[in-house]
């Protein structure tokens, strides 16, 4: 009986008498011999081989005689049963130490001739520390003869061929695993392949018939849109004529003003010849008027050019908004709510609200501004009151300066309305573009929720239709489950009597039977009238039914409860799978079966 102990390639220094100190792997091979014919003996062999030079061969023999002559010639404390535990650990130790550059643990093989030819050679083992190189265990091991080279390159054959046939055998295996799962993987493949262009047709469909309805429904609010823009363009037409008609008449009043105090003013033309000083005052005056008149029209063109930068600005802001709403209206179509359209009319409504008050707020603007015009033009009359009283005795040349006076107070004044309408415009169309902005910034929040919402919804089917399949497998495997306990022991009862009790019906149990499959229209009757029992698998060695695992409970999964809740199992049923053995999982039944 032979034991293994130890067997591993060390780093070894190799020592001739003539060549150089050199380093090589060798394995070391330690088996415990054991005899019991005819006196139970025990013999520790070592081996040294080389994996390279197959004719390298070292071994050493060690009795339990020839250990004690070894443990007196070399002072060793130890007995025979726990040397080669001990002689491991140093080999070992030599094995940690063995990638280290200065090693403190070190094997050496010296021989006492020029080469390894057949002279005994000894295997040393080393410690090094400070002081001196300490031979811990020396063994003196002799070359193996051609015979025992033999046995050796016989036994690593014997081991190569056994490796190699469990090799070819676990290669076999693997490559029949392979193609089994191979096979399954096709088949599964195609049956996922098939229902993903079923799921596929099914959406297509859908969506279009989803895009349908909601282009008809945007087409109809479309045209309701577009008669309330009509309504309210006419109301504003309305309107706008009556404040023309308005603004008609309050002009012809003011000029019927206007020429009394012009009538006024020629009888006051007698009172200005005393207004000498006053006169070269207001000639400074009209040279200021004149360079704010310069100012004015200044300003009035550079107001000009930045309304026509601001009105291409809003051409490009109008298209870019038109854009928008066609890629709004494109995410309509795919919405199912319709009450944002009633919210954007209303929306509609409100805006149109505001520009009617934004209408009647310029309306108030401008009769405030008449009413200004009049103040301004009584002050001036005032001051022409008391001017024509000092200026009496220049009135021919005062004539000419009067005129000239009244055409800069028209111009100015007509300076100031343009001033005013173009701040006005400026005023509406930042007001728009924040509204725009507002608009753009809403539809892209509502875009952005309608897809979360399409993918959370998309999500959701795919898992209810994984779990509807789980759920239909594991009943149509507990239909045909059923099926077969009632015929087992159907037929167990007429084998067992001859006649059947009183009260008993053969095809009672059959028709207690449970239709759990929801896609099929077959009553119970026909399952358990019908239906044939089938051969199991378990001759073949292969499971019955399905896998344990669709019995688990899932906290993501739909209860059958839910989706079946006319199905249940009577007494009968219960009773008749106990008796014929079968005992379902506290888990599938308390999933599947209520009560």
């Amino acid at each position: 009986m032979t034991e293994l102990l130890f067997n591993k390639r060390l780093h070894v220094l190799v020592k001739n008498k003539d060549a150089d100190e050199r380093r090589s792997v060798i394995r070391i091979g330690i088996e415990l011999q054991s005899t019991s014919n005819p006196v139970h003996r025990k013999d520790l062999v070592v081996r040294l081989t080389d994996d390279t030079d197959l004719y390298f061969l070292y071994n050493l023999v060690i009795s339990e005689e020839d250990f004690q002559s070894l443990k007196v010639q070399q002072g060793l404390l130890i007995d025979f049963t726990s040397f080669p535990q001990k002689f491991i650990d140093l080999l070992e130790q030599c094995i940690s130490e063995q990638d280290k550059d200065s090693p403190r643990f070190l094997l050496q093989l010296t021989s006492a001739s020029s080469a390894f030819d057949h002279s005994p050679s000894n295997l040393n083992i080393v410690e090094t520390n400070a002081f001196k190189h300490l031979t811990h265990l020396s063994l003196k091991l002799l070359p193996g003869s051609d015979t025992d080279v033999k046995k050796y390159l016989a036994a690593c054959l014997s081991t190569l061929k056994e490796e190699k046939h469990l090799l070819d055998q676990k290669l076999r295996k693997t490559e029949e695993d392979l193609t089994r799962q191979l096979n399954y993987a096709q088949q599964t493949l195609s049956e996922k392949s098939r229902e993903l262009d079923k799921l596929r047709t099914e959406w297509m469909s859908q969506t279009t018939s989803v895009s349908s309805r909601h282009m008809q429904d945007l087409t109809a609010e479309r045209e309701k849109a577009l008669e309330t823009q009509t309504r309210l363009q006419q109301q504003n037409e309305q309107l706008r004529q009556e404040l023309e008609s308005a603004h008609h008449k309050s002009t012809q009043q003011f000029q019927s003003r206007v020429l009394e105090l012009e009538t006024s003013n020629r009888d006051l033309i007698e009172k200005k010849y005393k207004s000498d000083s006053t006169i070269r005052d207001q000639k400074a005056k009209l040279a200021s008027l004149e360079e704010e008149c310069q100012r004015s029209k200044q300003q009035v063109l550079s107001l000009r050019r930045e309304n026509s930068a601001l009105d291409t600005e809003c051409h490009e802001k109008e298209r870019l908004v038109n854009q928008l709403q066609t890629r709004v209206a494109v995410f309509e179509q795919e919405n199912k709510d319709k009450d944002q359209l009633v919210l954007r009319t209303k929306e509609v409504l409100e805006a149109t609200q505001q520009q009617k008050n934004s209408v009647e707020g310029n309306v108030e603007s401008k009769q405030l501004q008449i009413v200004k015009l009049e103040a301004t033009v009584k002050s001036l009359s005032e001051e022409l009151i008391k001017a024509n009283g000092i200026i009496k005795k220049l009135q021919g040349d005062l004539k000419g300066l009067v005129g000239k006076i009244k055409v800069k107070n028209t111009v100015t004044v007509s300076q100031e309305k343009v001033l005013q309408e173009t701040t006005e415009k400026l005023q509406r169309g930042q007001q728009e573009l924040q509204e725009t902005r507002q608009r753009l910034k809403q539809k892209e929040e509502e875009a952005a929720k309608l897809k979360e919402q399409l993918e959370a919804t998309v999500q959701k089917l795919d898992e209810s239709r994984e779990v509807l399949k789980t759920n239909e497998n594991v009943i149509t495997w507990l239909n045909k489950q059923l099926n077969e306990n009632q015929l087992s022991r159907k037929q167990e009862a007429l084998g067992m009597f001859e006649t059947p009790a009183p009260g008993l019906r053969t095809g009672s149990v059959s028709h207690n039977l449970v239709q759990f499959n929801p896609m099929n229209a077959k009553s119970s009757t026909e399952v358990g009238s019908t239906q044939q029992p089938q051969p199991s698998n378990k001759e073949n060695g292969e499971p019955m039914g399905l896998d344990s695992k669709y019995f688990e409970r899932r906290d993501d999964s739909i209860p059958l409860r839910g989706l079946l809740p006319s199905m249940h199992l009577n007494r009968e049923a219960q009773k008749s799978l106990n008796a014929a053995g079968v005992k379902p999982t506290p888990s599938a039944t308390s999933a599947y079966f209520p009560g």
